[in-house]
């Protein structure tokens, strides 16, 4: 194998690395998860209780967090309570939020000038 095609092995599996990465954030009850876990770490009876979600999916949920080294779990006692493994999952949660908050507004700006646009043709009518 020469060393071009070593780097580009590498680099094929950081990517498939961050693809699996960001796959884990990729379903509604895991953004939940993180979002509660936000606030300090949590049993899946307390997530289960925040969410609504039954505590086999909140676990089965938990696991791919886990699998991706998202989340860790600690054991208090008998309780086992999940956390953020690293806070920057945040920053990028927050980073994400802003994007999504520039594309509702284009979304909301482009919705007003439809609705404008229907009232000037009605008008007009």
């Amino acid at each position: 194998m020469s060393v071009r095609s070593s780097r580009l092995d590498d680099t094929d599996r950081l990517r498939q690395f961050k693809a699996e990465f960001f796959k884990a954030l990729g379903h509604p009850v895991r953004i939940a998860i993180l979002e509660f876990l936000r606030n300090g770490p949590r049993s899946v009876g307390e997530i289960q209780a925040l969410t609504g979600v039954p505590g086999s999916s909140i676990s089965q949920q938990l696991a791919v967090l886990r699998s991706r080294g998202i989340v860790v779990p600690e054991r208090s006692g008998t309780t086992i309570r999940y956390h953020v493994a690293d806070p920057e999952i945040y920053a990028l949660l927050d980073a994400a939020r802003r994007i999504f908050y520039g594309h509702l507004s284009d979304s909301a700006d482009l919705l007003r000038l439809v609705e404008a646009e229907a009232e000037e043709v009605a008008i007009s009518s």
